[in-house]
Parts: C-alpha cells; sequence; structure tokens
C-alpha cells in the first residue's frame, strides 16, 4: 500500500457522520491505497487533536481489499471499521447505515438499497425517503444459551449478564438504574475472561414499558458511546428472551424500541432469526485532512 497520505504532500478527503450521536470518521478509498495504522486512525478520531469520533469507517470496493474480496460478487463495497483507538473491529450496526448513507450521498446506491460487506459477513441496506435506514444485521447467537453465563461488575455492584453475539461479542446486563452503570470511563469487569477472548461491548439495560427498554453502552476500543447499533440489537435480544418471546420458537416476529443516549432505534427479529435495525444516518460535514496528520511519527 502507499502512505496513509497517499501522494506525498496530497490532503485526504474526509466526511463526518452520525447514527443517533454515534459518530465517525468517513474516509473515502475505492482503490484501497491508503495505509492507515492504528496510531492514524487514533489520531483522526482524537476530538481535540483531530477530526473526532467513536470510530472510523474506510470506504474500499470489496474486489480490493484482501479480507473482503470473497464477498465481492454480493457486495461491491467493504466497510473497513476502526474503532477510537485503532484497533480493528468486526461490526458497527450505526456504521454500517451511516456508512450507507455515505455511499447513497456518492450515488453509489441503488433507489432499493444496497449490499455492504463487513468482517462480519454481508449486510442488507434499506434507506427510506424519511430519512431511516434499516439493516439486516443478521442473526443473534448466544453462545451460552438463554441462561445468564457471564458476570458483569462495576465498583460493588455486580450483575449476571447475557453473552450475545451480533458478529461482534456483548455482555448485556439488565440493571435497576442505568446510573449503575458509573462513569464507564473505564472497562466493567467481565468475568470469565474466557468468554470473551477478543474483549467485549457491555451493555446496561433498564425497561421502559412494554417492549421498551434503554441503554449506556461501554464499546471495546472506544469507551462510553451515545450509541451502539450492534449493542442495541444484542438488548433487544436480550430483553425479548427475559420477557419469554423468541420468534423462531413461536413463528411471530418481535419489535422493541430501543433508546439510547443519542436516540432511539427500532429493532424486530424475525422468526428466521434475522434482526432488523431502524434508525437515522446523517451526514454533517466533510473536508480534506492536512497530510500532515497522516504522517506524524507513531507513538
Amino acid at each position: 500500500m502507499n502512505s496513509a497520505a497517499g501522494t506525498a504532500g496530497t490532503p485526504v478527503p474526509f466526511l463526518k457522520g452520525h447514527g443517533t450521536e454515534n459518530d465517525f470518521v468517513i474516509i473515502p478509498d475505492p482503490d484501497g491505497v491508503l495505509d492507515l495504522p492504528a496510531g492514524t486512525v487514533a489520531r483522526l478520531c482524537d476530538r481535540r487533536a483531530g477530526i473526532g469520533g467513536d470510530g472510523l469507517l474506510r470506504v474500499v470496493r470489496s474486489a480490493a481489499h484482501p479480507e473482503a474480496r470473497s464477498m465481492a460478487g454480493e457486495a461491491e463495497w467493504f466497510m473497513d471499521y476502526r474503532n477510537a483507538d485503532g484497533s480493528v473491529a468486526e461490526m458497527c450496526g450505526n456504521g454500517v447505515r451511516v456508512f450507507a448513507r455515505y455511499l447513497q450521498r456518492a450515488g453509489l446506491a441503488g433507489a432499493d438499497g444496497l449490499a455492504v460487506a463487513t468482517r462480519a459477513g454481508v449486510r442488507r441496506v434499506r434507506l427510506a425517503g424519511d430519512g431511516g435506514v434499516t439493516v439486516h444485521m443478521g442473526a443473534a447467537k448466544l453462545p451460552g444459551g438463554t441462561e445468564t453465563d457471564v458476570t458483569v461488575t462495576v465498583g460493588e455492584r455486580s450483575w449476571p449478564a447475557l453473552n450475545v453475539d451480533m458478529g461482534n461479542p456483548h455482555a448485556v446486563a439488565f440493571v435497576d438504574d442505568l446510573a449503575h452503570a458509573g462513569d464507564l470511563y473505564t472497562a466493567p469487569a467481565v468475568a470469565p475472561a474466557a468468554a470473551y477472548p477478543e474483549g467485549v461491548n457491555v451493555e446496561f439495560a433498564v425497561g421502559r414499558g412494554p417492549r421498551h427498554v434503554a441503554l449506556r453502552v461501554y464499546e471495546r476500543g472506544s469507551g462510553e458511546t451515545r450509541s451502539c447499533g450492534t449493542g442495541a440489537c444484542a438488548v433487544m435480544v436480550a430483553a425479548a428472551r427475559r420477557d419469554g418471546a423468541d420468534p423462531a420458537a413461536d413463528g411471530t416476529p418481535v419489535t422493541y424500541t430501543v433508546d439510547v443516549p443519542g436516540g432511539r432505534l427500532v429493532i424486530t427479529e424475525h422468526p428466521d432469526g434475522g434482526v432488523e435495525m431502524t434508525g437515522p444516518a446523517v451526514i454533517v460535514a466533510e473536508g480534506t485532512i492536512d497530510p500532515g496528520l497522516l504522517t506524524l511519527p507513531e507513538g
């Protein structure tokens, strides 16, 4: 690959977008020529010294990226997602919506939607005229079954939590008060550690009414964020099981409203196991990055 700035001294275009205030730096790189090491991504996501974001979305043609070439026949575009600390992540639900909104803005998305390749597989997206974006998130997996099989601890409080895999790992704990999650400046303790060898996103959830829940989330590699799409899906599935609903068993879809600090998502689980998430996605700015920001020494 070439240097992060592409041709030496040439500014690199970027956009900024968010989905329920989960915000991202967007870097169009269709031919996959940019080298974005972890330190560079962290600088770009820095809210004081960079552009600022919970993560970075690099827009690459699937055929041009070694991790996505096998999906190129199904999805032209690959979402190369990085956490704010520069670490690679499998999936980001809010990120997929913002990624699709960028493709629509750039004239690269069809009127009937599109498919997006991710490290968790291909996700299909529909863009509505009212600004909403619906993503087919795939099926949730419960590695430990429907019993709470892990424990989350913050300070003196501990809760049983459900292990939910939405293409990336989650521990969902139901609490009496979202304030009990603490300041979430540091990652909550999760045991056993062997349940999550690659780290975990931790959701704290409370009930708000029939089929209505709210959450706070600590995202691995980013800290507390205003929203987490895959986390909201994980909470929805955990809430449905807690409430005795299982579409695969009873054949009836179930829909929950999920409130996050940055807004509201509507999530449906279908009898075939598929989970659909609908929420907003907005592009708020675009510009160019000074190549000097991309070529500072690592460390």
